[in-house]
């Protein structure tokens, strides 16, 4: 089940592991939002995650967000942060972390493909060749097709206790 495996295993993206990221050849962050960046139906960005997100560019990383959601307020909720977003990317098919790596100019090799769930966001950017890092969503709020999922999730990470 390597497919569903996330490289890296964090509490929330603070934790993240930039240089180890960077050693392995990561150029761009593809970062989901819902539950990763922002809390599930808010608009408001934890600080710390806020200031985490905007080091990202002056780190030197191309940034992009890759959402499945397609309603009218998400370039609003992402707008803050100064960087693109590819919505109806349906993960967890690889085309939109595919797409979103051609439109920051890298290969899926060079992106880290960052979210919170197993089933959308590791899954997709494995299968599109990225590399995987795999948070704890920032609230035990769920839309209920996920909640399902998050009992699965459990199962496969049940041996791995989350970084940071």
């Amino acid at each position: 089940m390597p497919v569903l495996r996330p490289r890296a295993y964090v509490a929330d993206v603070t934790s993240v592991d930039l240089a180890s990221l960077r050693a392995v050849g990561v150029r761009a962050i593809l970062l989901d939002i819902d539950n990763t960046v922002l809390p599930l139906h808010k608009d408001e960005c934890p600080p710390k995650i806020a200031e985490w997100v905007f080091g990202l560019g002056k780190a030197g990383f191309r940034v992009r967000f890759v959402s499945n959601n397609w309603h009218a307020d998400l370039r609003e909720r992402v707008a803050r942060f100064g960087y693109g977003v590819t919505a109806k990317a349906m993960k967890p098919l690889p085309f939109g972390l595919r797409n979103a790596a051609e439109a920051l100019g890298v290969e899926p090799r060079e992106c880290a493909m960052i979210g919170d769930q197993i089933f959308t966001d590791v899954l997709a950017g494995n299968l599109a060749g990225c590399v995987t890092v795999l948070v704890q969503p920032l609230t035990p709020s769920d839309l209920p097709h996920t909640v399902v999922l998050r009992h699965v999730e459990r199962l496969i990470m049940a041996n791995r206790a989350p970084e940071g």
